[in-house]
């Protein structure tokens, strides 16, 4: 089964992608990179994401499997003898999916706040508010102490906090706004220092200028479509 093709479809910008990316490279599995174009959908997207119609979709053996958490447990089950990302334990395993879960629900949080979606200054501070109290939980919660989330090694918690480094980085700097500060989150920092230091993490990442004026290109038209008040 080991041997079967694999195919990945992704967009070049998406940290979604990216998790996918990580974690078949951390596991030493070969695989075939399709790049989509998210603003006009292939028919082999269409096809094998009919739901959705979004990335990633990774294909086994021509059976295509959706959505970046799920895709993720799915490699970690298929590949389990190569580096694995998830802990033995059963608790400490349920927690790394907990945690993982909350990373989804919070990542429009932050996305929103750096005026994406967001139509006024008043929603700007509350999801200001929001985010920072998301990074608190992470500081204090889920990371405390530890080198990587889940501990001395990198693990499927890490990858679904990826976007929190260089994305979060990227739309700080557009926005002309700092969010993870080393004086108020210091071992997230660090962790991003850590994570971003791991050789797979490192060589796999998508171009900084590109993703810049991608994402100005987002909120510039995110501004026009609102009337000029973000």
């Amino acid at each position: 089964m080991q041997m079967e093709e694999v195919k990945l479809l992704g967009f070049w910008a998406s940290p979604f992608s990216h998790r996918i990316t990580w974690a078949l490279k951390l596991k030493g599995v070969n695989y075939e990179y399709i790049e989509e174009d998210i603003f006009n959908k292939s028919l082999l997207l269409l096809q094998y994401n009919p739901v959705h119609e979004k990335i990633p979709v990774l294909l086994h053996a021509g059976k295509p499997i959706a959505e970046s958490g799920v895709i993720l447990e799915y490699i970690e089950e298929t590949w389990l003898d190569k580096c694995p990302l998830l802990p033995k334990d059963p608790y400490e395993r349920a927690m790394a999916r907990f945690w993982i879960k909350f990373a989804d629900d919070k990542y429009m949080d932050f996305y929103s706040f750096f005026g994406i979606n967001e139509r006024s200054m008043e929603d700007q501070e509350m999801a200001v508010k929001e985010a920072v109290k998301v990074l608190k939980v992470l500081e204090e919660q889920c990371l405390g102490d530890k080198k990587f989330f889940g501990g001395n090694a990198i693990g499927l918690v890490d990858i679904a906090y990826g976007w929190l480094g260089h994305w979060l980085g990227g739309l700080e700097e557009v926005m002309g706004v700092k969010l993870l500060e080393p004086t108020n989150f210091p071992r997230l920092c660090a962790w991003v220092k850590n994570f971003g230091d791991v050789p797979v993490i490192k060589e796999n990442l998508p171009n900084r200028e590109r993703m810049l004026v991608y994402f100005q290109e987002l909120r510039e038209k995110s501004v026009a479509e609102i009337g000029g008040h973000i």
